[in-house]
């Protein structure tokens, strides 16, 4: 039997840590979905991964209540922008971490060819071209975690995290022990042991604040996502 002097075991504990790390540092700053703030701070906007390409929609705004009232298209100028898509059916560039599609611009409503790359892990850079040329951009930073690739996962998740926080009150009257067992002489019925056991209200925790105001969940499932998308 082969015996590794003590530094060495050392040393390839220590590379093979080193090598992990920086493979996972590698692919979750090739990663472009999760929330993220815009330049102005006015908006966040969720990309999530949806039938192979990424898209991006706001996902919150400053001002509450904002409409597409720039939009050339009468019919959408009352339209929500909470929800609204911003990152068009984003492709995968061979070779490289970037994305091309199109981006609409809510300040003009107009559509323009764009490329998204991230920069790091906190970064997502976001280049738009008017027919080739008067390109700009900007960088928006990380608000949230990278999404999974399925596009129901994270309503459903959401769903069933609800239903398990908030289970269904027993009806009044109703015993308080499992079916078929009788209560010890002087048990609270239900109702008494919800006006008596139930502990104060305590304030939610900003990431619970954040995830009750969601009003988009999944983009995947917004109308004008899916039917592009699917």
């Amino acid at each position: 039997m082969l015996h590794c002097p003590k530094t060495v075991a050392r040393r390839i504990v220590i590379s093979g840590f080193i090598l992990a790390t920086g493979v996972t540092s590698s692919a979750l700053a090739a990663d472009p979905t999760g929330d993220w703030k815009v330049a102005d701070g006015v908006a966040n906007i969720r990309v999530a991964q949806c039938n192979g390409n990424m898209w991006g929609a706001v996902a919150w705004e400053k001002t509450p209540g904002g409409r597409d009232t720039n939009n050339p298209d009468p019919s959408k100028k009352s339209r929500p922008t909470i929800g609204m898509a911003i990152l068009i059916d984003m492709k995968k560039k061979p070779g490289v971490d970037a994305w091309e599609g199109q981006v609409y611009n809510a300040k003009d409503g107009q559509l323009y060819s764009s490329t998204i790359k991230p920069i790091g892990t906190d970064q997502l850079e976001i280049q738009g071209c008017v027919l080739g040329f008067l390109c700009g951009g900007e960088t928006w930073t990380r608000v949230g975690p990278p999404i999974p690739t399925s596009p129901s996962n994270s309503m459903a998740n959401s769903t069933a995290k609800g239903a398990a926080k908030n289970p269904p009150a027993p009806k009044a009257g109703a015993s308080a022990t499992a079916p078929g067992l009788t209560p010890a002489p002087g048990a609270p019925t239900a109702a008494g042991a919800a006006k008596t056991t139930v502990p104060p209200a305590q304030k939610p925790a900003a990431g619970q604040k954040q995830a009750a105001a969601d009003s988009i969940g999944d983009i995947c499932l917004l109308p004008d996502v899916a039917r592009f998308a699917h």
